[in-house]
């Protein structure tokens, strides 16, 4: 049901406008000359503008003749609408099938494109949703490396602080040898001193020797109390060590995950974008289609009007070449008559003009 935006005369005249100009009436020139109007409405009133026409064609054409030669012209359209009956029925009847024929062609066209066109919108669709996707991918994968590089920012401090505590370390126990040697030292010297005093005691008095032998032991137990002091000590050291180097495996493990998880969102991006090349050139083969398409409604609406103007060539030429024959041997008695016979013809001729 056509809507009331568009009326029948509104696009009556735009056809009648084309027509004039030479063109061949079409819904998008229709719809270019109102400059407004669904398709759908000017289509329907131009399928009832063309039933119309379907109509209206068998009408003959008004008569402008004189009435003076009513009579002899109605006679001669008689004659040539018996003559050009039955050559009229045959290429009306050719016309139609031919005009059926094309009409069922530019319909199955039509219904081609629109499924062509379908199918553009489809890929279309379908190929900004890739394109979407390999965006977020873009973005995951921006994501990725930018985590990536705080990884390896990461792995490098703690790279420079396990060495940093290693060399900690080094020096601890370099520091601790040298306190050791010094301690060994010390209680070597203070052993010998002991026992130069002992020597000095038991020459002066037997008793000293439960003082010296009280000194000993407390060198002895200052001596193991500072190896003890120093294996902790190493024990904290040693601990503290595996505790960074478990931390460094941690963070080379993670950086191993997160390189495997790079490689794999590089392999997504490389086959979004062969899918995305690939839905390109589906796009361009259906273009190329479209536009075969395009070119074959094209030529059968020349087609069309072809053969409109050899159907309008036949309806005008066929009783004008009837009157002709007919008006032949009535000519021969009226020139025996002299001047006033040939008038007849005359007028005959310039009812032809204004016709």
């Amino acid at each position: 049901m056509a809507r009331s935006g568009v009326r029948y005369e509104d696009v009556q005249r735009a056809i009648d406008d084309l027509l004039a100009r030479g063109e061949s009436p079409s819904v998008q020139k229709v719809r270019e000359v109102l400059g407004t109007g669904s398709f759908t409405t000017i289509s329907e009133h131009l399928r009832l503008w063309r039933t119309r026409r379907e109509e209206n064609r068998d009408l003959p054409p008004p008569r402008g003749m004189p009435e003076a030669l009513q009579a002899l012209a109605e006679a001669l359209w008689d004659r040539a609408q018996e003559a050009a009956g039955e050559a009229l029925t045959h290429y009306r009847e050719e016309a139609n099938r031919q005009v059926e024929a094309a009409r069922d062609e530019v319909a199955e066209a039509r219904r081609q494109a629109e499924d062509a066109g379908q199918r553009e919108s489809a890929l279309a669709s379908h190929l900004a949703s890739t394109e979407r996707r390999l965006e977020e991918r873009s973005a995951t994968l921006a994501r990725g490396e930018a985590e990536r590089e705080a990884l390896a920012e990461q792995q490098a401090r703690l790279a420079a602080r396990t060495e940093q505590l290693e060399e900690q370390l080094e020096h601890l126990q370099r520091e601790n040898e040298r306190q050791g040697r010094e301690h060994q030292l010390a209680l070597t010297e203070r052993e010998t001193q002991q026992r130069e005093r002992l020597a000095q005691e038991e020459q002066r008095h037997e008793s000293a020797e439960a003082r010296l032998m009280a000194l000993l032991d407390e060198a002895r137990q200052e001596r193991q109390a500072a190896e003890k002091a120093h294996a902790a000590r190493a024990g904290q050291l040693e601990a503290r060590l595996e505790r960074l180097q478990q931390q460094l495996q941690e963070a080379r493990r993670e950086f191993a995950e997160e390189e495997k998880r790079h490689r794999e969102t590089d392999w997504g991006r490389a086959r979004a974008e062969e899918q995305a090349n690939t839905l390109r050139h589906e796009q361009a083969l259906l273009q190329a289609r479209i536009d075969e398409q395009k070119r074959l409604l094209e030529d059968q609406a020349r087609r069309l009007r072809e053969l409109e103007a050899q159907l309008n060539r036949c309806l005008w030429q066929a009783p004008v070449t009837a009157r002709a024959e007919d008006a032949a041997p009535e000519a021969e008695p009226e020139n025996d008559e002299g001047p006033a016979g040939a008038e007849p013809s005359d007028a005959a001729s310039k009812g032809e003009a204004q016709r």
